[in-house]
C-alpha cells in the first residue's frame, strides 16, 4: 500500500511538472504574440492590404477619366492584354537588362573595394567614410547630378573624352537608344557599390586572420589564398548583398525618372515606369494594378531564389 501511495505521489508530481511547463509554453507564446502583435499589424496594413487591393484591382477594369464605367469584374483579361503588349515586354527586358549589369558592376567594384578598405593602412577609417558619400547622397540629387554631366552640350563627361581624345565630338548621352539605359547603369553602379561594399565588407572582417597565416606558411599566394579562403567564406554576405540589390534594381524608378522619364522613345522605360506611367498619366488603375502585381511576383521569385541559395550554403557550412 505504501508503495502504491508513492507511485500515486510520484504521478500527481508529475502530471504537476507537465501542467507547470505546458502553462509556461502557453504564457511564453502568449507574450510572444503580443510582443510581435503591432509590428503584424503593421505589416498587415502598409504592406498586406495594398498588395491586395492591387491584385484586386487587376481583376477589374477600373479607369478613372471614365467613372460612369465603374469597376465591371474582367478577370486575368489585364494580364492577357500585357502579355501581347510589346512595350510591356520592353519594359520587362529593360528591368532585366538593368539588374543584370548595375548589380554585376556593383559586385565586381564592390567586391574590390571591400578587400582594398579591409587592409590595415594609415587613414582608412578615413578612406572608409569617403567611400560611403556616393551612397548617402539621395538618389534624386545623385541623378540630378549625373544627369548634368552626361548633358550634350555643358556635361563635364563630353569635355573629358573629347580632351583626352576618346571622343571626336559630343554625345547626346540621354538622348540616344544606345548609350541612355547605360548612362543610367552607370549612375545607380557610383551610386550603390558602397553598399555593396559594405556588405562584403562585414563579412570580411569576421573571417579569422589565422587561417591567413596558416596558408602562408603552407606557401600560398595572395590570389591563392582569395579562391581557396576568402570567397567560399564570404559567400554567405556576397548573397545576402545581391540579394538586397536585386530587389532594389529590379524595382528601379527614381534614377530613371529623373534622368530620362523612361525615354528617348520608352528605350528607358522600366517595369516601375510603365505601371507609373499608366496608373498616373492614362489613369487606368486596372492596367497599371496588373503591372505592378508583377512586379510584385517578379520580386518575390528572384526572393526565393536568392533565399533557397542561401539556405543551401548555409546548410553546407554547418
Amino acid at each position: 500500500m505504501k508503495h502504491q501511495a508513492e507511485l500515486t505521489m510520484e504521478g500527481h508530481s508529475a502530471l504537476k511538472r507537465k501542467k507547470r511547463f505546458f502553462n509556461s509554453q502557453r504564457q511564453e507564446s502568449l507574450l510572444a504574440y503580443t510582443l510581435t502583435a503591432p509590428s503584424l499589424l503593421t505589416i498587415g496594413l502598409f504592406a498586406l492590404y495594398p498588395i491586395l487591393s492591387s491584385v484586386w484591382l487587376s481583376l477589374h477594369e477600373f479607369k478613372l477619366n471614365m467613372p460612369f464605367l465603374g469597376k465591371p469584374f474582367v478577370g486575368f483579361q489585364q494580364y492577357a492584354t500585357l502579355s501581347t503588349d510589346v512595350r510591356f515586354w520592353a519594359s520587362l527586358w529593360n528591368t532585366v537588362y538593368f539588374t543584370f549589369f548595375s548589380v554585376l558592376l556593383e559586385l565586381i567594384l564592390g567586391f574590390a573595394i571591400a578587400i582594398l578598405i579591409n587592409r590595415s593602412f594609415r587613414g582608412r577609417g578615413i578612406v572608409r567614410a569617403a567611400v560611403l558619400v556616393p551612397w548617402a547622397i539621395p538618389t534624386v540629387v545623385s541623378a540630378l547630378m549625373w544627369k548634368f554631366m552626361f548633358n550634350d552640350q555643358l556635361g563635364v563627361i563630353n569635355d573629358i573624352f573629347v580632351k583626352a581624345g576618346i571622343l571626336n565630338h559630343y554625345i547626346a548621352w540621354l538622348g540616344s537608344k544606345e548609350t541612355a539605359l547605360w548612362s543610367i547603369i552607370v549612375t545607380d553602379v557610383w551610386k550603390t557599390t558602397p553598399f555593396m561594399a559594405l556588405l562584403i565588407l562585414a563579412g570580411l572582417q569576421v573571417i579569422p586572420s589565422d587561417m591567413y597565416e596558416a596558408a602562408k606558411v603552407d606557401g600560398a599566394n595572395r590570389f591563392q589564398q582569395l579562391v581557396k579562403i576568402t570567397i567560399p567564406l564570404v559567400k554567405p554576405a556576397v548573397l545576402v548583398a545581391l540579394l538586397f540589390r536585386t530587389l532594389d534594381a529590379f524595382r528601379v524608378f527614381d534614377v530613371v525618372f529623373v534622368m530620362t522619364g523612361g525615354g528617348p522613345a520608352n528605350s528607358t522605360e522600366t517595369l516601375s515606369m510603365y505601371a507609373q506611367t499608366t496608373l498616373m498619366r492614362y489613369l487606368d488603375f486596372g492596367k497599371g494594378s496588373a503591372l505592378s502585381v508583377i512586379t510584385f511576383l517578379c520580386v518575390l521569385l528572384i526572393s526565393f531564389f536568392y533565399i533557397k541559395i542561401l539556405g543551401v550554403n548555409i546548410d553546407k557550412r554547418s
